[in-house]
């Protein structure tokens, strides 16, 4: 057995390991990342969605596949909603094998270290450090550093070891990549109903040349069925299947989808970021440009915590502040959510898409629609939209309360 020091160890060097990497890197701490795979970007487990903001934090626009500027919502019964100004880009899809190695590559470049094919096996908290136990390719070595940082995803390693708590919601995701998909260029497609995504929705992502076919939904509203049953449905859905007919499959992917801030997100010396700590918006599943925004509100502390070695409980708790504005964001977002979508039967849904097709309604969406920040939108269609006025009873007190 060996040891290591460092001031910072990162689990997952993902994007949101890579960029909170960076961040602490380049203030002249020292930074190891754990990554538990042979090599950075793999498996890809997401839709691979970058908004602008996040996009240009970290510069890898030579990443972007295609951009998307709009989409074609359509009901269960067909109904079709087309919304977004082209040329007003609202989201970039990305090769994330490339993405993931370019955020990482920046972290590196400040002076972080890496190692592949590497994880936890235990820790051990004191009041001057915390020591990590890593299997490293098959052999143990032992890692002291002052802070102890999660960014490895849904199903996170340092989340579950030290009983930091769930996320509110865990949705089941899948996807495939098919060549032949008959879309709009620039625009999303996003399918509703029972049959097809029960609670969510199902989506067509371009991609470059393929597109990124997928469904989520929660485990309880699935009743027995499978995201690739969902899946196999809206291909063969007579209003839709047209739009895959010769469309050829050339992989798949699949993984959960954590949203909702967990009980605890810090601990002392220990933080959660990104899926780790539960930050999957409720109203797309996106996560990285919200892990970002964790990063930037966060980092300073961090980095005089760590200088200072300040790093108990409620040292931790102080740096994690910005989170509860999140929590409580994200809250109001799942309530709107639900509120439009997910406590809806086909046969509301479809009213609801009527309304959503008249063109105050998608001029008010335009105007206001953020990919990043729905609460505002889903907020105003409730003030403004008359049809949509006998919601807002039943909404208000829960979102003042969120």
């Amino acid at each position: 057995m060996s040891g290591h020091r460092v001031d910072v160890l990162i689990v997952g060097a993902g994007p949101v390991g890579g960029y909170l990497a960076d961040k602490l890197a380049s203030s002249g701490l020292s930074v190891l990342l754990l990554e538990e795979h042979k090599e950075v970007g793999r498996p890809f487990q997401c839709a691979g969605l970058v908004n602008p903001d996040a996009m240009e934090k970290v510069g890898l626009e030579s990443t972007i596949l295609t951009s998307v500027w709009g989409a074609r919502i359509h009901s269960p019964k067909g109904t079709c909603v087309e919304v977004g100004e082209r040329g007003k880009i609202k989201t970039h899809v990305v090769c994330r094998k490339l993405f993931d190695e370019g955020v990482v590559s920046k972290a590196l470049d400040k002076g972080s270290d890496i190692w592949l094919n590497s994880r936890p096996v235990s820790a051990e908290v004191s009041k001057d450090n915390i020591v990590v136990t890593v299997d490293r390719a098959g052999q143990t070595v032992e890692v002291e550093a002052s802070l102890l940082c999660g960014a490895d995803g849904a199903h996170s390693w340092v989340r579950r070891y030290f009983k930091m708590g769930r996320p509110t919601e865990l949705m089941i995701g899948f996807q495939a990549e098919l060549v032949g998909y008959s879309g709009a260029e620039g625009r999303l497609d996003m399918f509703t109903g029972e049959e097809v995504a029960p609670g969510l929705f199902a989506w067509a992502i371009p991609s470059g040349r393929s597109w990124r076919i997928g469904v989520w939904s929660l485990a309880n509203d699935l009743k027995g069925r499978s995201c690739e049953q969902l899946y196999e449905t809206l291909l063969n859905h007579p209003i839709w299947k047209e739009r895959f007919a010769g469309a050829k499959e050339v992989a798949r992917y699949c993984g959960p989808l954590p949203c909702g801030i967990v009980a605890h997100p810090v601990k002392q010396r220990v933080a959660l970021f990104g899926d780790a700590v539960g930050l999957c918006k409720p109203t797309t599943g996106g996560g990285i440009g919200k892990a970002f925004q964790q990063i930037d509100e966060m980092a300073e502390g961090l980095i005089k915590a760590v200088q200072t070695n300040r790093l108990s409980l409620s040292d931790m708790k102080r740096i994690a502040k910005p989170l509860k504005a999140m929590k409580k964001d994200q809250k109001r977002a799942r309530i709107l959510r639900d509120l439009f979508l997910t406590d809806c039967d086909d046969d509301k849904l479809e009213k609801t898409f009527k309304t959503f097709a008249k063109p105050q309604v998608v001029k008010l969406i335009n105007e206001n629609g953020d990919i990043e920040k729905p609460v505002a939108l889903g907020i105003k269609m409730l003030k403004e939209v008359p049809e949509f006025r006998s919601m807002a009873a039943g909404a208000t007190w829960a979102l003042l309360k969120g």
